[in-house]
């Protein structure tokens, strides 16, 4: 049976210098050491580190097919996003990235399918690359972070005006858009046992949900095709106390758009890494086999170490199983089958 993993992250081996050649630390560097070890610094400071798999493709096709996962979806890892930066600085570094990306898509088009970066910071400038990817680069979408922080200070939700004509050019070009969390909530007052990752995470992906539907992006664009990574974080699980909300104090919570948060569960893509099988067994009840598709957040620990291991656990039909593990992802991408064989 085909297998798309539409969550696997994909780095170059090398980027842009852009602390060195703009003297701003906050761009994201790699480090080769001498010890084999490959790290990323951000600030100045150690972020993470690195595998040989991040970056190599032949590496990454032998690795997922031990799983028999044929195709990766590739994107950006969302330290890279740099929506901080003067727009032209991270366009720069997104340019390359996709550029990489698109290379990787055109040698191994059996086995690849990719969504780029924008910087989204500059809505003009994001749909500017937003149709490069997908009409020069062949790209299938972007990803994009579940907030934009600017460089003066304010901050976009994904429902901020500035951002609209963005996803009405997503709805035009037919790109498939991956929401992932980043630049997690309450990093600075729980630094501790990792819960930035653990609870910031799912939280973030719950506010960009809810950006999304409360602000009637989702309601005014009725074509576009949004997945949120991580199993759409806290909000599925939280949407009885979204909807509560939404019933008892509609003067607060239905401002901009009078539709049940609830009916867009239906609307919404999601992937299927959330760690728990009853999770998984439970985001089917709410959203439906056809929005939910196999996800990993490849190669990463805080990822699904065996691709499609929670699927494999519900114990679907034949039908079941293929439209978790390619029906949904090619609808999404908007690809034929006949792509990956």
């Amino acid at each position: 049976m085909l297998k798309i993993d539409i969550h696997a992250h994909y780095l170059p081996r090398d980027w842009p210098d852009l602390a060195a050649k703009y003297g701003d630390n906050r761009f994201p560097v790699i480090h080769h050491g001498d010890d084999g070890r490959h790290r990323i610094y951000k600030d100045g400071k150690f972020f993470r580190e690195i595998w040989p798999k991040t970056w190599d493709p032949d590496e990454r096709i032998a690795d997922y097919a031990r799983f028999g996962v044929q195709v990766q979806v590739i994107s950006t890892v969302p330290v890279m996003f740099s929506y901080w930066a003067r727009p032209d600085q991270a366009l720069a570094l997104h340019t390359a990235l996709n550029d990489h990306m698109a290379s990787t898509v055109r040698t191994h088009p059996r086995h690849y399918a990719g969504i780029g970066t924008v910087p989204l910071q500059s809505p003009r400038l994001a749909i500017q690359e937003l149709e490069r990817c997908v009409d020069q680069l062949g790209l299938q979408g972007v990803q994009i972070g579940s907030h934009v922080p600017l460089a003066n200070g304010e901050h976009w939700n994904l429902d901020a005006p500035e951002l609209f004509d963005f996803f009405q050019a997503a709805s035009d070009l037919g790109a498939a858009i991956l929401v992932h969390p980043w630049d997690m909530m309450g990093t600075d007052t729980m630094p501790k046992y990792w819960m930035p990752w653990l609870v910031g995470m799912p939280a973030e992906q719950s506010r960009a949900a809810c950006c999304l539907v409360f602000g009637g992006v989702l309601e005014r664009l009725p074509k576009l095709k949004v997945c949120l990574a991580h199993g759409g974080g806290s909000f599925p699980y939280t949407i009885g106390r979204i909807e509560h909300g939404f019933n008892m104090r509609p003067d607060l919570v239905a401002t901009d758009n009078f539709r049940n948060p609830r009916d867009y569960l239906k609307r919404l893509y999601f992937d299927s890494w959330v760690a728990d099988d009853r999770a998984l067994r439970y985001l089917l009840d709410v959203a439906g086999v056809d929005r939910v598709m196999l996800g990993t957040d490849y190669p990463f620990p805080l990822g699904e170490q065996t691709p499609g291991a929670g699927i494999d656990a519900l114990g679907l039909d034949e039908g079941g199983q293929a439209r978790l593990y390619h029906g949904t992802a090619l609808e999404w991408l908007g690809l034929p089958a006949s792509r990956f064989v």
